[in-house]
């Protein structure tokens, strides 16, 4: 089983690829589009509105057009 994002991607039938394009589009570095698509963020603990973990989940969450709330373990 991946991450989250993985999950999520997959009920919508979105590739890795396409998820980091998608990322991309949004002002997001491809390897933290790749960090995003691998789960990491779902060991950090600290989360606050001005984080760059949150603001990138936030793009996940509108490619994956989902809420963050979807994202956050």
């Amino acid at each position: 089983m991946g991450s989250r994002v993985q999950e999520l991607a997959a009920k919508v039938n979105m590739s890795r690829d396409v998820f980091l394009g998608e990322m991309r589009k949004r002002g997001c570095s491809e390897p933290t589009a790749q960090k995003i698509w691998l789960g990491t963020y779902e060991e950090f603990n600290n989360w606050d509105d001005n984080n760059l973990f949150l603001s990138n989940l936030r793009k996940a969450a509108d490619v994956l057009r989902v809420t963050t709330g979807y994202l956050v373990p």
